[in-house]
């Protein structure tokens, strides 16, 4: 699970639904890159820290718990 990205996700109020659609992507593959899954394209991560405003490289961070 990505819970960084979990929580920037939350922290600005969107549903994943939302994040997918920003990113043109189907909810289902947001959701996979979300668990931690699927790891997603550099272009992906590229938008996410736009959209975010948080580094990638936190976004990114996948935990076992």
């Amino acid at each position: 699970m990505r819970h960084n990205l979990k929580q920037a996700r939350r922290a600005i109020g969107m549903k994943q639904r939302e994040v997918a659609q920003a990113l043109g992507i189907t909810i289902r593959y947001y959701q996979k890159i979300e668990a931690g899954d699927h790891e997603g394209r550099c272009a992906l991560w590229d938008k996410l820290q736009e959209l975010f405003g948080l580094d990638q490289r936190e976004l990114r961070k996948n935990t076992n718990n």
